[in-house]
């Protein structure tokens, strides 16, 4: 039967002692073509198309790793397997610098061939396949998972399975990552009626809670900085979980990495949760000890202007007389900017940073027409994500302190959520403009459709009016308004938002770097 699984060169001096090493290797579906020298190999090359090469290191006349360089000279993306007798490693480097995909020593045997055969030409299929099999076998499991009564540990361990198979999907494609979406979509459903059900004994019991915004700097930044270790607590606004997961490879090649989930605060929005971060207070709180330092939603001024004096107020309420500075990055430029001053900041005991391009990056999608098509959906956001870190200087700020001797706390203030299903409500001018969380005092709206904050000041929300409610849109839903509403559906449809309760919204990325180079 002709074979169909790959055309394959082999080239030693010594094909003949090979012959059932090839006849095992072609019975299993693949053409081996042959060569005892490298001039015959390179002949070969240029006449047809192989898929991949087997190639001695020691031949006579023209050497092993001579005919490799002449071999990726007329096909660079050709794979080739090295085989050598000689464990040297100048050799391997040598060859291993001229791009081979493999290397064995002799004495060979058939099913290391076929083994390294399958790792260079079926590799991908071979994980896609796996890939697709472990969710089918996981499915079920998950799907009970998300209808049991689960506990915080249990909530976050199940999103990170959602997270892992729909990056693992991701890849393979063919239609699994629409049913893992839809997972997803159920497990948003049951996460938001058990928030509903526990957030108020949160707020109202610090011991039988989960890590929340608020606890950040005492559970997690303050016990470092206790321990004689210099912190920087970098905030990047808006980093889901799946973006750290994203980006998390590049950063473990310079940082041991100790990786967590917290639960933001609602609102899950910048105001509420990263204030709650640096002041270690509730938004209530915030208003009522530092009133001139929040700013409420119908006001115009900025609601984020207030984060290092809120810092400062978190030390002096602990009576802490750490050292620390402030700063925030909206672009490369400004971490460039900042990249000759972390000497003289690793003087400070704590250095606090915000990173604001995702956020950016997330409302830029919701407004241009152009980022919109390059983050068309969670994949390509999440690729987005990757590519700016890849090449900003923000990586070069971070390679920079893994030479240093410090620890980075990374952590963000919320997620966010892509948003399908338009939730009617109706409220007054006075209304905030937010797609996933509405407060005013006369919002009508469908109470089965959201989840509703009547009493603000049970869970340590400040009330602009005595009739003041909040209303939280939870899973893939957003709030819009009945007055041209086709337009305004139309235009926020399949965008990222965030202030409601969803988990990629609420449980959020804390993780610690220790630099693997200082």
């Amino acid at each position: 039967m002709k074979a169909n699984n790959g055309k394959i060169l082999w080239v030693d001096d010594e094909i003949d002692l090979l012959r059932p090493h090839i006849m095992f290797i072609e019975s299993k579906g693949y053409e081996i073509t042959t060569a005892t020298n490298g001039y015959d190999a390179l002949d070969l090359c240029k006449q047809g198309d192989f898929d991949l090469v087997f190639l001695d290191e020691n031949m006579p006349g023209l050497s092993g790793l001579e005919t490799l360089s002449r071999i990726k000279e007329l096909n660079a993306s050709l794979p080739v397997v090295m085989i050598t007798k000689s464990e040297e490693e100048n050799i391997m480097d040598m060859a291993i610098g001229s791009k081979i995909s493999d290397y064995l020593i002799k004495p060979v045997n058939p099913k290391q061939i076929l083994l390294s055969i399958k790792n260079n030409l079926h590799k991908r299929e071979i994980i896609n396949e796996a890939a697709r099999t472990g969710y089918q076998q996981s499915f079920t499991k998950l799907g009970l998972q998300i209808n049991d009564r689960l506990d915080i540990d249990q909530w976050k361990e199940l999103y990170k399975q959602i997270t892992y198979w729909e990056l693992e999907l991701e890849r393979v494609g063919g239609g699994m990552d629409e049913i893992v979406k839809m997972q997803k979509a159920d497990a948003n459903k049951m996460f938001a009626r058990f928030v509903a059900a526990n957030y108020a004994d949160w707020i109202a019991s610090p011991d039988a809670r989960p890590l929340m915004s608020h606890d950040v700097m005492k559970r997690c930044v303050f016990p470092l900085i206790d321990k004689g270790e210099k912190v920087f607590l970098i905030v990047m606004d808006n980093f889901r979980y799946d973006q750290w997961k994203s980006v998390a490879g590049m950063l473990g090649e310079m940082f041991y990495v100790d990786e967590g989930l917290y639960f933001s605060i609602l609102p899950t929005a910048t105001q509420y949760a990263r204030n709650a971060i640096f002041s270690g207070l509730m938004p209530l709180q915030i208003a009522k000890l530092y009133p001139s330092l929040w700013v409420d939603e119908d006001n115009d001024e900025g609601k984020n202007l207030n984060e290092e004096q809120l810092v400062g107020t978190l030390m002096e309420r602990y009576r802490r007389r750490n050292t620390y500075s402030y700063n925030k990055i909206y672009d490369s430029p400004g971490a460039d900017k900042l990249l000759p001053q972390l000497q003289a900041l690793m003087k400070n005991d704590l250095n606090v940073l915000v990173v604001n391009f995702i956020d950016m990056m997330s409302h830029a999608r919701t407004e241009s027409k152009m980022i919109r098509e390059l983050a068309s959906d969670e994949a390509a956001y999440r690729s987005l994500t990757r590519s700016w870190f890849e090449h900003s200087s923000v990586r070069d700020l971070f390679a920079a302190l893994s030479r240093l001797d410090c620890t980075i706390v990374l952590t963000t203030d919320h997620g966010s959520i892509n948003v399908s299903n338009p939730v009617k409500i109706v409220g007054d001018k006075n209304t905030n403009t937010n797609l996933r969380y509405k407060l005013g005092k006369n919002l009508s709206y469908n109470p089965k459709e959201v989840f509703e904050i009547k009493r603000p000041e049970t869970v340590q929300l400040p009330s602009p009016n005595l009739s003041t409610a909040y209303v939280f849109a939870t899973g893939n839903d957003f709030f819009a308004y009945p007055n041209n509403y086709n337009y305004y559906v139309s235009y926020y449809k399949d965008t990222f938002q965030h202030g409601g309760i969803s988990m990629e919204e609420v449980m959020i990325p804390i993780v610690t770097l220790r630099g693997k180079n200082k």
